[in-house]
C-alpha cells in the first residue's frame, strides 16, 4: 500500500497547485496551494500515509457527512420528509431549485440541505457543535481536533447567500429553529480542522458497515451506511459527480478547503487533500489521485 501511494503521488505531482484557492471565503484565501498528502485507513486497522497527510485543513462540506449522521442517528427514516435524497444538477449554494420544489432541498449534500439537517441538530442538541465535535473526535481518535473560529468567522461575515436559503426554507415551514444560530453551527462544522489522517480514520465506518473500530461503536447500522454511501456517490461531488462516479467509482465528498474523502466498501477509507480547487470545487490534485489510485487498484463500486 506504501508503494501504491509514492506511485498516486509520482502520478499527480505535476498537478498540485493547478486551480485556485476558495478565496471566496477570505480566511482560506492565504492557504499555500502547493500542498498534497494523502492517508488510507484500513478496516483491519493499518494506517498509511504520504506526503501533507497530518497537516489539519478546514474540512468546509466534508462535515456535511459527519452531521448527516448525527442526524441519522437520532431521527432515522423520518428525516427523509424535510429532506431529498436526489441529485440536485444545478450548483450547491443555487436558490432555483429550492424555490421550485417549496423548500425542500433535493439531497443533504448541497447547502440548503445540509441547512436543513443542521436546523434538525439544533432541534436535538443543546449545542450542536460541541456534540458534532465530540462525535468526530471519538470516532476519528483525536481528541485535540479543533475549529477555526476565524475561517467560521469569516463564513459567517458573508452567511448572505445560505441565509437566504434558510429563510426560504423557513417561509415553507421547513426551518424551525433562529437562522442565525443554526448558521453559526453550520459554519463552525465547516471550520473544523482536521487531517488526511484524522478525516480517514473518521470516515473508516463506512468501509465497515457502520462500525468504528476506534470508538468500538456501532455508529450506523449496515444498511444506514450503505444509504450514506449511496447519498456520497451520487451527490457528495458538487457538479462533478456524475464524473467522479464515472472516473472513480467510489463513493466520495468532497470540501472547498481542498479535501475528498473516498470509501472503499469492505476495505479501506482514504482522504487525499490539496487545497487548489477545480472549476466546481473539488481539488484538482485530490481527483486525479483517487482517479489514480482506482486505476492501479482496480476497486470499484460499479
Amino acid at each position: 500500500m506504501q508503494s501504491l501511494l509514492r506511485t498516486i503521488y509520482n502520478d499527480v505531482k505535476p498537478l498540485v497547485g493547478q486551480g485556485k484557492v476558495a478565496d471566496y471565503i477570505p480566511a482560506l484565501a492565504s492557504v499555500d496551494p502547493n500542498q498534497f498528502g494523502i492517508a488510507i485507513y484500513s478496516n483491519t486497522g493499518e494506517l498509511f500515509q504520504i506526503g501533507d497527510a497530518e497537516v489539519p485543513f478546514s474540512i468546509q462540506s466534508i462535515s456535511k457527512v459527519f452531521s448527516l449522521t448525527l442526524a441519522i442517528k437520532h431521527y432515522g427514516p423520518d428525516m427523509w420528509q424535510r429532506v431529498g435524497r436526489e441529485p440536485s444538477g444545478l450548483p450547491f449554494n443555487s436558490l432555483v431549485q429550492l424555490e421550485y420544489e417549496n423548500g425542500v432541498p433535493r439531497n443533504p449534500f448541497i447547502n440548503a440541505g445540509a441547512l436543513v439537517i443542521s436546523d434538525m441538530n439544533q432541534s436535538r442538541f443543546a449545542s450542536p457543535h460541541y456534540a458534532m465535535s465530540e462525535f468526530v473526535r471519538r470516532i476519528s481518535g483525536n481528541p485535540e481536533l479543533k475549529t477555526d473560529l476565524k475561517v467560521a468567522d469569516s463564513e459567517y461575515e458573508f452567511r448572505h447567500r445560505n441565509a437566504a436559503m434558510a429563510h426560504l426554507m423557513k417561509s415553507n415551514g421547513n426551518f424551525e429553529n433562529d437562522v442565525e444560530e443554526v448558521l453559526k453551527s453550520y459554519f463552525a462544522n465547516c471550520a473544523l480542522r482536521m487531517s488526511c489522517v484524522d478525516l480517514a480514520k473518521a470516515f473508516n465506518f463506512l468501509a465497515n458497515k457502520g462500525f468504528c473500530s476506534i470508538s468500538n461503536e456501532q455508529v450506523l447500522s449496515e444498511q444506514e451506511a450503505r444509504q450514506v454511501n449511496a447519498l456520497m456517490a451520487t451527490s457528495g461531488m458538487y457538479d462533478e459527480a456524475g464524473s467522479f462516479a464515472f472516473q472513480v467509482g467510489l463513493p466520495g465528498k468532497s470540501g472547498v478547503g481542498g479535501g475528498v474523502v473516498a470509501i472503499v466498501p469492505n476495505r479501506f477509507s482514504v482522504c487525499v487533500w490539496s487545497p487548489a480547487l477545480n472549476k466546481v470545487g473539488n481539488s484538482t490534485a485530490g481527483v486525479a489521485a483517487l482517479e489514480s489510485m482506482t486505476k492501479h487498484i482496480g476497486w470499484s463500486v460499479y
